[in-house]
């Protein structure tokens, strides 16, 4: 079976048109009707109903379609794997990793890792915490590295990190050594504070903030990133993983502000595996020595 007859059926479903079909394929419309007339043969069906120049799936054509897709999926992943065999990569790692843990311990746990074994051609989906375990369970990816613990009995899980929560402020501008320390109570009057950034642990914390200090204004900001950016441009402040904030921490940008009136969350960061492979032991290892 010719694989381009294949892909010329896919194509001519998808717009249910023959002409716009060969425009995408960049051959002629009798060439697609050919192709289909071969595959029709091929197949003993009727593939489409020809209504003058619009055409429809038929019963048969509909459920043929998702045979033709997996077809050309596997010929596809065939070809990706024989060129990464070729460029010197034996095995190959899928992983899934949350918005937050891509921007703090990622890019240089992957560079170490990657020096080390040059052999191991990793691919990154990065996708929320809540949707990763999914994301593991159906084997689309090998490792999904999660905010959250999962509760699926099918899936192994590991605690990579714990990190202390801090409140965040944006820098004042005055001396750190002769300024006043920041005041938590005081912050949080004059300001929103930004909430759900991290998805395990704001719903309980909010409780909390409103047990403890009831005027305080809430604002959510769903990503990290933007939280600091917020912050920085004197938007409110937050309660956030110190790691994510270490280096604005460092270079002055943002300040930490002492807090006393209840203990502070942990933030997480959880491995989750559906099998023990040789490869993702290996990485998994490797990150363990990497703190966050």
């Amino acid at each position: 079976m010719d694989l381009n007859v294949i892909k010329t059926f896919i194509i001519a479903a998808e717009f249910n048109h023959f002409r716009k079909a060969a425009e995408r394929l960049y051959i002629s419309q009798p060439t697609v009707t050919v192709h289909i007339k071969q595959l029709e043969k091929e197949l003993g069906v009727v593939l489409f109903q020809r209504e003058g120049k619009k055409i429809k799936l038929t019963e048969a054509g509909r459920s043929y379609l998702q045979n033709a897709k997996r077809l050309i999926e596997v010929y596809e992943e065939g070809i990706t794997d024989i060129q990464s065999y070729s460029q010197g990569y034996t095995t190959t790692l899928k992983m899934a990793i949350s918005p937050l843990i891509a921007d703090n311990v990622l890019p240089f746990v992957l560079k170490q890792y990657l020096e080390n074994h040059p052999q191991v051609e990793i691919s990154v989906e990065i996708i929320e915490s809540a949707e990763i375990e999914k994301a593991v369970l159906e084997e689309r990816v090998d490792i999904g590295l999660s905010c959250l613990p999962c509760f699926s009995p099918e899936l192994e899980q590991t605690l990579l990190f714990s990190d202390k929560v801090i409140l965040v402020a944006p820098h004042d501008g005055r001396d750190f050594e002769s300024a006043p320390p920041l005041d938590e109570e005081e912050l949080l009057a004059s300001n929103y504070l930004l909430t759900h950034n991290h998805p395990s642990y704001w719903d309980e914390l909010c409780y909390t903030i409103k047990q403890n200090y009831p005027t305080t204004r809430m604002m959510r900001v769903s990503q990290t990133h933007i939280t600091k950016r917020f912050i920085a441009e004197g938007l409110g402040v937050s309660y956030l993983p110190s790691s994510s904030v270490r280096r604005e921490l460092l270079e002055g940008r943002l300040l930490e502000v002492h807090t006393s009136a209840f203990p502070m969350p942990e933030a997480k960061t959880f491995a989750l595996t559906k099998y023990q492979h040789k490869t993702q032991n290996e990485f998994l290892r490797f990150l363990s020595r990497f703190r966050v």
